[in-house]
């Protein structure tokens, strides 16, 4: 285990060591609790970005950042949108957040079955993930940040692009499933 830990998995560790420090920022009654809570999550993605660059650039790729990359991922993902659901409890959010977590459990759950009968590259990332990702943390900095700047509601962008983001999402698992059961199909 020792030996997998190197600087790319160390990024990735402090992104899952970040998420309990979001959720108390996201709960403290300060002013600034929103902007902690962005910040937070801003520091999460650059993490998200720099170990996944790093462990290529340096040759530093190992099985075990391999598996946790994602997870951490998905674990932060999924508990910052449960936190904006539960501090915006309505359809409009609760709707999009639910198709962006199911089918983050549904595409690991494939990926997972398609490793085990040897199809694991048929369900790799594609480039529409890559566009979910990309509207998806901006979304969700957008609706943590909650406040207006230069006179745009960012809480109302934020939804607009997680619609943005969930729809993508559904594409994105629509190809997947496509991918997979064309494999199968074989």
């Amino acid at each position: 285990m020792i030996d997998n830990i190197n600087l790319p998995t160390l990024l990735t560790l402090l992104r899952v060591a970040l998420i309990p420090v979001l959720v108390v920022f996201f709960y403290l009654p300060w002013s600034y609790a929103n902007v902690a809570t962005t910040f937070i999550f801003f520091i999460a993605g650059v993490t998200d970005w720099l170990d996944g660059y790093l462990a290529r650039k340096m040759q530093m790729e190992t099985k075990f950042g391999a598996f946790l990359d994602p997870v951490a991922d998905k674990i932060m993902v999924a508990i910052v949108l449960v936190l904006l659901v539960e501090s915006q409890a309505n359809i409009w959010m609760t709707l999009p957040a639910a198709i962006i977590i199911g089918r983050e459990i549904t595409i690991s759950s494939l990926r997972e079955w398609m490793a085990e009968i040897g199809q694991r590259a048929t369900v790799k990332v594609s480039q529409i993930g890559k566009w979910k990702t990309s509207a998806q943390m901006l979304a969700i900095a957008c609706l943590l940040y909650r406040d207006e700047i230069a006179g745009v509601s960012m809480n109302l962008f934020g939804l607009v692009m997680l619609y943005i983001a969930a729809i993508l999402t559904l594409w994105s698992m629509m190809s997947y499933l496509k991918a997979a059961y064309t494999s199968m199909a074989e």
